[in-house]
This record gives structure tokens, sequence and C-alpha cells, in this order.
């Protein structure tokens, strides 16, 4: 049997996994085998490093609240102090210890650094580290589903090392080719939102005339592409000319339009659509949902994603246009992705094949180190940004040669290497960030020869 919304899923799921348990010039020897370790525990500390239990932990905090747009110095980044690369003795109950990755900036967040408590997620502390979804390593672990090594996703701090005491949150990635960043987007919760919010709660037809608001932004760009590959018709509204371009150069909008080039934006959505909008995916509120109402079609449906623009208020606008829900009978519902939980590993597979097919284009911005995240997270809603922002946390990959040779050192923003036990050769590097040092390129076939147990050229 077939889920009645998602023609192409069946109905039953699986439960979701995140509670799972002679030499020349150019080319070096191959490595010695990898040194046996005893224990899971001794191996992650060893990688992390090999010559103490402990590291310095950098760290982003929140120095107070805030009612305004976000600055940069609202955010220090601190030391944090010498951190046991072990999941403490005597911890409540199970917890992991992970090396982040990388750590995402998300809109959400803005509401977090207001001293708000009716929301559906608590306010950040002042004083303590920033909270955010990212992708992490496992270095410790006395949770049973989770050992040294693996790859996960969940709720994190904005450091470089996390205790995660509640680690049943966390899901369990199993890597593929697709880079591990994009479990902060188009597989993560920016990608889930907008299939939720479409198929559940705009429950479209095939044919049917479709507008995104912050059309370029994480979630606007695959409501888009999900919309068309459901044979819509696609408009998309964004705050650049270059963002317009993109949304139909790169993700294939129909039409869009730069809405701060404007000034009526209701006859600028009648130009758009001139038999009126049946769903409309809201993430800006203000003066475009009024324009929205004032344009849907009868039974129209509209999904309430966020309003990126009443986040910095204290006294948010009002909407005038909202008698429109009464006569043209317009649905008009906000959503969480997590209340729908169940659908993750059908959404996971839907977005994973698209994908790989070719069929959903996927664009992610990146920032380097931890130093970088408050600016990273102001240029969100600067418009600096056209996708999910990321930034990579500044990390050092120690690559130790065969004997005779040194030691090397290389930063790892400038080498990506993803690395679980099913994974070829051939998918171990994601993609170079950046023209490298040749020395690096003539010791990597020998270092994933080290780690697979293959040869490599």
């Amino acid at each position: 049997s077939y889920h009645p919304r998602h023609p192409h899923l069946p109905t039953s799921a699986t439960p979701f996994p995140h509670c799972s348990p002679g030499t020349s010039p150019g080319r070096l020897p191959p490595f010695p085998p990898p040194k046996t370790l005893t224990t899971p525990r001794t191996a992650a500390m060893e990688q992390a490093n090999p010559r103490a239990g402990s590291a310095r932990n950098r760290k982003v905090v929140l120095r107070d609240y805030i009612s305004r747009a976000p600055r940069e110095d609202d955010m220090a980044l601190v030391d944090g102090g010498a951190v046991p690369l072990r999941v403490p003795e005597g911890a409540a109950g199970p917890a992991v210890l992970v090396k982040n990755l990388y750590l995402s900036c998300d809109p959400y967040m803005r509401g977090r650094m207001r001293d708000f408590h009716g929301s559906y997620i608590p306010p950040f502390k002042p004083g303590s580290v920033i909270e955010g979804l990212g992708v992490a390593r496992v270095v410790d672990s006395t949770h049973p589903g989770f050992v040294a090594g693996d790859i996960v996703s969940g709720m994190t701090g904005w450091e470089e090392y996390s205790l995660i005491d509640k680690p049943e949150q966390l899901n369990k990635i199993q890597q593929s080719d697709i880079p591990l960043s994009y479990h902060l987007g188009l597989l993560g919760m920016p990608g889930f939102t907008a299939y939720v919010g479409f198929y559940e709660i705009c429950s479209p037809k095939k044919g049917e005339f479709v507008f995104v608001s912050a059309a370029s932004g994480a979630v606007g760009q695959i409501v888009g592409q999900l919309a068309k590959l459901h044979g819509c018709y696609v408009v998309g509204s964004a705050g650049t000319n270059e963002k317009v371009e993109l949304l139909k150069d790169k993700f294939g909008f129909d039409a869009a339009f730069n809405y701060k080039e404007e000034p009526d934006l209701t006859a600028a959505l009648k130009r758009y659509f001139p038999e009126g909008i049946d769903i409309y995916f809201e993430n800006v509120g203000g003066p475009m949902l009024d324009a929205v109402l004032l344009n849907m079609r009868m039974h129209g449906r509209i999904a309430v994603c966020g309003m990126v623009s009443q986040h910095g208020m204290t006294d948010p606008a009002g909407i005038h246009n909202l008698f429109c829900l009464v006569p043209k009978r317009i649905s008009m519902k906000g959503f969480i992705q997590s209340d729908y939980i169940n659908l993750f590993p059908q959404f996971l597979d839907y977005m994973t094949k698209h994908y790989k097919d070719g069929k959903i284009a996927y664009l992610e911005d990146m920032s380097i180190g931890l130093e970088n995240a408050p600016a990273a997270f102001v240029g969100l809603f600067s418009g600096l940004s056209n996708t999910i922002l990321l930034f990579l946390v500044c990390n050092l990959m120690t690559l130790t040669l065969p004997a005779g040779r040194p030691r090397q050192h290389f930063p790892l923003q400038d080498l990506e290497v993803n690395r679980t036990k099913s994974m070829s050769p051939s998918a171990e590097i994601h993609r170079f960030k950046r023209v490298v040092p040749v020395q690096l390129l003539q010791v990597v076939p020998s270092a994933l020869a080290a780690l697979t147990g293959k040869g490599m050229t």
C-alpha cells in the first residue's frame, strides 16, 4: 500500500534511525598496516590528541539577550579550557562526547537570542555556548548505540567538543558519496522542513500554482524543486537579482522576482499569478503575507514555516487581510518539522534518490573556523547568503608517515576526508576546498591505503 499524499512512498516505514543503536618522485611507499588499538575509546583519544587525554575547547557564547537584529559583538569566541577526551565517570546517564565537524546557522536561532520563553524551543542562556545543529564524530560514548568513530548529526554546541547528555536525540549517519555537510541542509532539518511543509501541509496537486517567499534560502530552494517535481507552476521571491537568477537557472523555478524592486507586492503577485495562488509556502510574514492573502485562490493552502521579517521585533506587525481566509476558504497552518519525525526515513530515501538522479540541486555557503561563526550568522539576516550557511570547525588532520619521514599536519579545511568502514576508496575524498600543497597530494594515496587496506594511486 502507498501513502495517500506520497504515491512514491510505501505506508510502512522503518523505525526512525536516531535511536538505533622502488619509490619514485611524487610517490611514497605504502603505509604499514594501521596500528590495532585495544578499545574504541582509546582509538578516539589517540585520534583527537595523540599525546594527551584532553584538548583545548574553544566555544562561541551569547553575551546577552537582544531585541533587535543580531550583531557580531552579541557573540564572543572564548577559550573553554581543557576538555577530557572521555565521557566523565559517574555521569547521570549515558552520554556521548563528540568532536564537531560542521555546524549550521539557521534563522530560528535568532528567536532563541531573545528573553522569551513562550516558544517551542527555549532561549539561549547568556554566557553559555550557543546551541545549533551539527555533524560530529564520536570521540567517546557510554551509550550502547554509539561507538568512537561514528559520524552523527543532531543538536550540539558551537564549540570544538561537545558532551551530549541526550544521545538518543542524535542521528547516526550512514555515509555515502554525498558530502557530510548535506546532512545539515538537503538531508537535514531544512530539507525535511520543506518536505513536510509541502507534502503534509499543502497537499499539492499537479498543475497548481505555488509561490515561495525567501525562496533562495535553505528551505525555500528545496520547496520550489519539490513543487516542480510534482508538476506545479512555481514562482519565488528573493532579495537580490543574483538570487533571482539562481532560482531560475539553478533551481528550475518557472519565474522569480526581487521583492525589493516591487513597490506594490499585491500587483507583483497579480502579474506572476493572473489566475491566483493555490499554495503559498510562507517564510517571511509582514507585507508579503498581506499581499499573498489578496491573491489566493479558492480553497488555497498556506504552510507557515516561519516569519523572518518578525524575528527581531518586540512589537510584531499585524496582518490586515486575514478576512480573506473566510470567503476564499483558505487553510493556513503553522507547523514544526519534528512533529512529523515518523516520516524522516521516507524523506531521506526520497531526497537521496532524487539528488543522485540529478533531479534536485543544492547549494550551501561555508565559512571556515569557529572564529568566523558570528559573522556567518549575522550574514544570514543581511542578505549575504544565498543558501544554507555552515561553518567548518577548524581542525588539524595529522598524517603519520612511514619511518624516516616526518609527521605532517595539514588544515582540515584544505581537505575533506569522510571515512567509514563501508566506504570504497573512490568515495574517500569528497572535494578539495582549495588548491593544496603538492606534498599533501603525494601522501593522500598512502594515507587512504592505510585507512582502507587497499592500494591506491
